[in-house]
């Protein structure tokens, strides 16, 4: 079932496409942002809450090339979604444990994101109970926020600073190890746009996904 709605996606038109990605996509680069600042808080760090961003208002994480045009244009053009929000500052030499609670802090954002893909599973089970006319585009908008959460929640976890899991590899490695891995930071991104424009990208993180998509299927449908 949800294999198929994922793929119903790929036929509706660009106002369709718009009106059922919208919603999902703003919650879960926001909810994911916000993450990093609660789990920060939590261990000690209280540079996100000073600057208010420990928010769920998506208004003080949405970044408007980010969220909004860059995840538009992957969706018009195809490929794998991309986007940002504007990142939660979080000073790692204030937690309380700072290599050790980087893990934490680091794996909030796509831990929120696969919580969010489950909950967007459950929503898909509830259209079912709904006439035609609000059930399928329930359906369509739950199939959107888990391919979505999914793809975020993959692509964060790649080891390359400042992604995710990048930081997650600098808390998990050797002290000597983790500090040359961390000297990447300032040139990870460029990595990742080549990665992504000559598809590499995709090839290595697009059997996670579908190894997400198949095990939320086996779970809910």
């Amino acid at each position: 079932m949800l294999l198929e709605l994922i793929q119903a996606l790929s036929t509706l038109d660009t106002a369709q496409r718009i009106s059922v990605y919208v919603l999902p996509v703003i919650f879960a680069i926001t909810v994911h942002e916000a993450a990093h600042g609660y789990a920060a808080r939590h261990f000690g760090d209280m540079t996100a809450a000073a600057e208010g961003r420990i928010s769920l208002n998506p208004l003080r994480h949405i970044d408007p090339v980010g969220t909004l045009l860059v995840p538009a244009l992957t969706l018009l053009v195809g490929g794998i979604l991309f986007g940002w929000a504007k990142p939660v500052p979080v000073n790692f030499s204030r937690l309380r444990h700072p290599k050790r609670d980087m893990l934490w802090v680091a794996a909030a954002g796509p831990g929120s994101n696969l919580v969010m893909a489950l909950l967007w599973a459950l929503a898909i089970k509830f259209s079912i109970l709904l006439p035609p006319y609000a059930g399928v585009p329930l359906a369509l908008m739950g199939a959107a926020g888990i391919m979505i959460n999914t793809v975020l929640m993959v692509l964060n976890l790649f080891p390359l600073p400042p992604l995710d899991g990048g930081r997650i590899a600098v808390s998990l490695l050797p002290q000597p190890w983790a500090w040359r891995f961390s000297r990447i930071e300032p040139y990870g991104f460029i990595i990742l746009i080549v990665l992504m424009f000559t598809h590499i990208l995709g090839a290595i993180l697009w059997p996670f996904i579908m190894a997400v998509f198949k095990l939320i299927s086996w779970f809910f449908f």
